[in-house]
């Protein structure tokens, strides 16, 4: 019986110090694309997504790129969740996709059990969640479907009329967040790098 317990309580260690070695390396991956990728970088399988979605709503691509980069860092960002509970490659709030009409916190979180993915819930609560790839769902975790979404984010707050800071304050509104993004808009206006990040 006591051999029993021990293997048990072995086990049950090398189990914890798995899921651990596990999470370090999802940091030290994600540390290790943030110094990797220079000031220009952008990742050469999201520009065609930046390119179609920029121009279906009037806006910069540069700006989209860098908005995915500062969100999320070129989806790296494991799990694609923040604490706060903004969802997807482009981290928008749950009630920001499904729409602000549909019930749920001041913060912007619903209850779990929410299909954020159901277009016609969507489309009842005026939200900005998009079926961009076509696919029968508007899914934030879907990349072509939350570029699209946060380029008709930006458009609708001042980004299609060349106000990039009221936009960029509406998406996230952090003074810090804005001039992060503007950093790297503007960087990439001057010059960018694409890169193979898979």
């Amino acid at each position: 019986m006591r051999k029993k317990r021990i293997r048990f309580l072995l086990l049950g260690i090398l189990i914890i110090a798995s899921l651990i070695i596990i999470e370090e390396q999802d940091k030290i991956r994600q540390i290790t694309y943030i110094a990797t990728l220079g000031k220009h970088s952008i990742p050469e399988q999201y520009y065609p997504i930046y390119k179609k979605a920029a121009e279906e709503f009037d806006i910069p691509w540069e700006l989209l790129a860098s908005v995915h980069r500062v969100e999320t860092v070129f989806s790296t960002m494991d799990p694609l969740i923040s604490p706060v509970g903004a969802v997807g490659h482009f981290q928008f709030m749950p009630r920001t996709w499904i729409g602000w009409t549909h019930p749920g916190s001041d913060l912007g979180t619903i209850d779990e059990d929410v299909d954020l993915t159901d277009i016609l819930l969507i489309e009842t609560h005026n939200g900005y969640g998009l079926d961009a790839s076509g696919n029968g769902k508007a899914d934030p975790f879907d990349v072509t479907d939350s570029a699209f979404a946060a380029a008709k984010y930006l458009a609708d707050h001042g980004a299609k009329q060349g106000d990039y800071k009221k936009a960029l304050f509406a998406y996230n509104q952090s003074d810090e967040y804005v001039n992060e993004v503007l950093l790297y808009y503007e960087s990439y206006l001057e010059h960018y790098e694409l890169i193979d990040l898979r």
